[in-house]
């Protein structure tokens, strides 16, 4: 986690103060400590707003800051969306915005488009969000009910000066899926959106769809990455003589722990698997948990007789789906009761009950889950 802290990744890509004002606008669950870099590093003057989940410690001297909700967003989602749209429309063309960007930014931030009501993308949101539908998928058909999304927050700062520098927490890195990619052009259309609800069996809403630019100003750098911190785990594991394989993968997360289970009880002793990447769980259950502590009981499951084969996985933003833990601990030893929890979605209750969460607090990163298993 050290190799993506902002207050290590960031410092490097700050672009040279402007002539006129620096307004800083920084959304995710790392928007705190991303917003504090650059009030400790920034030569100048810097005012802007910093939108982060309740529950998110820190403060900030400089900067505004507004808690919204994670992950289905509520009313203060929506002023933190407008908030920020207002701030970066005042902006000069002597100025500089300065976007700071990381996961999370999709609920914390959301205005739906003309006609929608919130309640309506509160209950689409999360309908998708239990379809096991993929984040590209899900920030797809946020970006084309949005009036925030989809490069619509670029367009607004125009015609200062835009730099956007973001952590990313999805496969490929994309712009336009780190946040529901505000400041990214979007290579999407609406009748993808559509598809993608089709495709998962949900209706279709009648208002709010529009299209969103192909082309938006400014400058979009990416600062850290979910491959950054798999390296760094890889480097650490060789440190303790591992032999290190390194995995990025997509998927419903039970159907995955089982893959990489079979994988651990095909290797040699000594082997380090790693993988990233964000997981999904299709809800049909009652229970809590999330995506890494699913797949660390189906993992588990799938390692029965092997107790000596262990294994983590953790959300790097240090909260897993509907839990307080971050993930959780596993092993090949004993899983009773484990195949009815998997079946209840009650991961993180099993887990619970044998004091095998890994509970960390909000991290101030977010790059995706990490997952080892050590055989």
């Amino acid at each position: 986690m050290e190799a993506c802290l902002p207050e290590r990744v960031l410092p490097p890509h700050l672009p040279p103060p402007p002539p006129g004002r620096t307004v800083l606008l920084a959304l995710g669950k790392a928007a705190v400590p991303m917003a504090r870099t650059v009030e400790t590093r920034w030569p100048g003057p810097v005012s802007g707003v910093a939108v982060a989940p309740r529950g998110n410690d820190g403060s900030l001297d400089r900067v505004e800051l507004m808690r919204a909700a994670h992950p289905v967003p509520d009313e203060s989602s929506v002023a933190a969306a407008q908030r920020l749209l207002d701030l970066a429309g005042s902006a000069g063309s002597d100025d500089l915005v300065l976007v700071l960007l990381s996961g999370g930014a999709s609920a914390l931030a959301c205005l739906p488009g003309d006609g929608l009501t919130l309640g309506e993308k509160r209950d689409l949101t999360a309908a998708l969000l239990r379809s096991g539908a993929g984040v590209r998928e899900i920030n797809c058909v946020r970006r084309h009910l949005s009036s925030f999304k989809g490069g619509r927050l670029a367009l607004a700062a125009a015609p200062a000066r835009l730099v956007t520098l973001a952590i990313s927490d999805v496969v490929g890195d994309r712009p336009e899926d780190i946040g529901s990619g505000p400041t990214a052009a979007d290579p999407t259309g609406v009748e993808e959106a559509r598809a993608i609800l089709a495709r998962h069996g949900l209706d279709s809403p009648q208002r709010g769809w529009s299209e969103t630019p192909e082309r938006v100003p400014g400058d979009w750098r990416l600062v850290a990455r979910g491959a950054d911190a798999l390296e760094a785990a890889a480097r650490e594991a060789r440190r303790h003589g591992y032999e290190v394989r390194l995995l990025e993968c997509e998927g419903e997360a039970r159907e995955v722990g089982r893959e990489h289970a079979g994988l651990a009880l095909a290797a040699a002793p000594g082997t380090a698997f790693i993988s990233g990447g964000e997981l999904t769980v299709t809800v049909r259950g009652r229970g809590r948990g999330g995506p890494n502590q699913e797949y660390a009981l189906a993992a588990s499951l799938a390692l029965a007789g092997r107790a000596e084969i262990r294994g983590l996985a953790a959300d790097t933003d240090g909260i897993d789906g509907d839990s307080e833990a971050a993930g959780a601990f596993f092993d090949g030893g004993r899983a009773a009761g484990g195949e009815a929890a998997l079946e209840a979605n009650d991961s993180g209750s099993w887990f619970a009950a044998r004091r095998r969460l890994f509970v960390t607090g909000q991290t101030g990163t977010n790059v995706s889950d990490l997952r080892i298993i050590l055989t």
